[in-house]
């Protein structure tokens, strides 16, 4: 040892790299997680994936079933997606394992199966990615007798009549799904409609539900749940009381949805035994703009992060672009502002950018022009229905030329338009950009090109013609 010293090759050893199993081990295997695992191997790298579903109370787990023709089509299809994954895994050389990842100490992570078997990884390097799960309300009877979105496609049966808890877009999706096959739906409210959107937009889309029947309760909550009959689906009894005041009421239904949020899966990751920081509110973990953690090997995308949109393109972009970052000597951070998203309620709901709320707020209102108008698409004049449902609208940077900063659409394939207009806003897309497009008629999207009255105006927006 004294001579490795006077010679020089002891410290050398020391100074030298540690030696780990993986460059990156990924814990979670969603959309964020997939994609930045792959991306890992791409660029050269020996990456572990470690995932694990922890069942819901109702026991799913998402890829087995029964509910007729139509939700066997539906798990086949997430059978295959998941199938493609793990083939997608397997084509990169990455180590798939199914596994429940939990830190023990710096740099090395515990990885148990569902037989409780473990084992021990290290790793350079870390990503978060494990996501969230729907939460539940802490009342008599809601693990025992309510589903989530978790379960709906698993139900071995129809729901028939449903009361929906929430008015996130899973509640609003759900209920939307199930009053277009023809059920009883019911939606109870605590607050406003999908909180963090354009609440002008909101509106429209509750609006726009209760045309096709869905019902809304407003400022009431679930307090009891019991049941009444046993059977497929049974028969419950769902005890509210009002946000306003002492008023109860009481409903029978044959299912109870409860999308009242979502938690996120990091408090048996370990990571208090690193020192990773987390949101003491929401126990989503806090990262820097490059989506790294207070832990500077430990990096996280997708529904975990604190403040960003929990959607699944949003986690696949941040995850590819992370290893690139890490691995590929690139720069290029995730966009978490002009983010293309869409509400697949019946009458879709499609944004990008800034609600009118958020953009007022950043540049100040009286530094916007908002331009809407109702349209009618061609389709609805065959089905006769309602002229004036459907609403287009953009909000404007005055000082930046009218540069758009906020693009909404409620109308029949909103998907397809605010996709299309997303890419627009990336290269700086301008009112007058938009004037000086030529829109194909008939089409719901050249509405965009021929937008005249702004809201301050006050002007009748009401649809005269096709």
């Amino acid at each position: 040892m004294a001579k490795a010293h006077r010679s020089g090759l002891l410290q050398r050893l020391l100074q030298q790299d540690p030696v780990y199993d993986y460059d990156l081990i990924v814990i979670g295997g969603g959309s964020g997680g997939l994609s930045c695992a792959q991306e890992a191997a791409i660029l050269g790298k020996k990456v572990m994936l470690l995932d694990f579903v922890v069942p819901s109370p109702r026991g799913t787990s998402w890829v087995k079933h029964s509910w007729a023709t139509m939700t066997e089509a539906i798990q086949s299809h997430v059978g295959s997606l998941s199938w493609g994954h793990r083939l997608a895994l397997r084509e990169k050389a990455v180590t798939y394992v199914n596994s429940y990842g939990e830190f023990v100490e710096h740099h090395k992570v515990k990885a148990t199966n569902e037989k409780g078997q473990e084992a021990f990884y290290t790793a350079a390097k870390f990503v978060i990615a494990t996501g969230e799960r729907p939460r539940y309300l802490g009342i008599q009877g809601d693990k025992e007798y309510c589903i989530t979105s978790d379960d709906l496609l698993s139900l071995p049966c129809c729901p028939g009549a449903t009361l929906v808890v929430g008015a996130s877009c899973v509640a609003l999706e759900c209920a939307g799904f199930l009053a277009g096959l023809g059920l009883e739906v019911t939606v109870m409210v605590r607050s406003v409609l999908l909180r963090g959107f354009d609440r002008d937009m909101a509106e429209r889309v509750g609006a726009s539900m209760q045309q096709l029947g869905v019902r809304f309760l407003h400022k009431f909550v679930p307090v009891q749940v019991q049941q009444l009959e046993k059977g497929l689906p049974g028969r419950l009894k769902v005890v509210a009381k009002s946000t306003e005041g002492t008023e109860t009421m009481e409903g029978v239904y044959n299912t109870v949805l409860l999308a009242v949020g979502r938690d996120s899966c990091t408090k048996k990751l370990g990571l208090e035994k690193i020192g990773v920081n987390i949101s003491e509110k929401t126990g989503k973990i806090l990262v820097n703009d490059e989506e790294q953690t207070s832990v500077p090997y430990v990096y996280a995308v997708g529904d975990v992060l604190e403040g960003k949109p929990q959607l699944t393109p949003v986690a696949v972009q941040a995850g590819k672009l992370l290893a690139r970052r890490l691995f590929g000597g690139r720069s290029e951070k995730c966009d978490y502002v002009n983010v293309p998203t869409v509400v697949f309620t019946p009458l879709e709901y499609g944004c990008c950018g800034y609600s009118e709320e958020k953009a007022s707020e950043v540049y100040q209102a009286e530094n916007l022009n908002v331009y809407h108008t109702l349209f009618w698409p061609l389709e609805w004049t065959v089905a006769c229905r309602d002229s004036n449902t459907c609403y287009a609208k953009i909000i404007c940077n005055k000082l930046e030329n009218d540069r758009v900063v906020g693009f909404h659409v409620l109308g029949p394939n909103a998907g397809e338009i605010t996709q299309g207009f997303a890419t627009a806003m990336k290269c700086g897309l301008t009112k007058q950009l938009l004037d000086d497009t030529i829109g194909i008629h008939p089409t719901c999207g050249e509405v965009f090109t021929t937008l005249e009255i702004t809201k301050a105006s006050g002007l009748d927006i009401t649809q005269k013609g096709c």
